[in-house]
């Protein structure tokens, strides 16, 4: 089975957990893919960051799916936040149909935020957030942490995250 992990990386989060899996698996790896950097494999592997409620890149595979009929597919999604079932139940049924759901692995990997690795756009972005959690009187645990991250770099990749999505692709 020829298998190849594809991934968009922002601040490296997402190149991380992606080179982990590669191998682990043994399989290729390409970043900033193209359908045609794909297609030719039985088994895709596709990782993006969670920015805003998005998912980097994910369009390459949910708008190709026709194209990709036949093949094992897998998704990972990395951000900083904790990944609690209710949020990333949410977020998946925004980037996934009901039915995609049934045939293709999502996962959520945690990674993490460091402000000095954004790009100049996403600074931007970010600093609207946080003048808007500044302005929080009573902010929750997640608000007060992404507050504090904009000083204090966090990093919560681990490796052991990896195993649900190796065990789906191995199976």
């Amino acid at each position: 089975m020829k298998t190849i992990v594809a991934y968009k990386s922002k601040s490296g989060y997402t190149k991380r957990y992606a080179q982990w899996i590669a191998r682990e698996l043994g399989c290729d790896i390409k970043e900033n893919p193209e359908l045609s950097n794909i297609i030719g494999y039985d088994t895709i592997i596709y990782g993006g960051g969670m920015y805003a409620g998005g998912f980097n890149g994910v369009k390459l595979i949910t708008k190709n799916l026709d194209k990709l009929s036949g093949k094992k597919i897998a998704l990972f999604a990395v951000g900083s936040n904790p990944g609690r079932e209710k949020e990333m139940k949410v977020f998946w049924d925004r980037v996934l149909t009901a039915q995609q759901q049934k045939t293709i692995g999502y996962f959520y990997l945690r990674g993490g935020f460091d402000f000095d690795k954004l790009n100049a756009k996403d600074k931007v972005l970010m600093k609207m957030l946080k003048v808007r959690l500044q302005r929080i009187k009573e902010r929750t645990e997640d608000e007060q942490g992404m507050l504090d991250a904009y000083d204090t770099p966090v990093d919560f990749s681990d490796k052991k995250n990896i195993r649900p999505l190796i065990e789906f692709i191995e199976k």
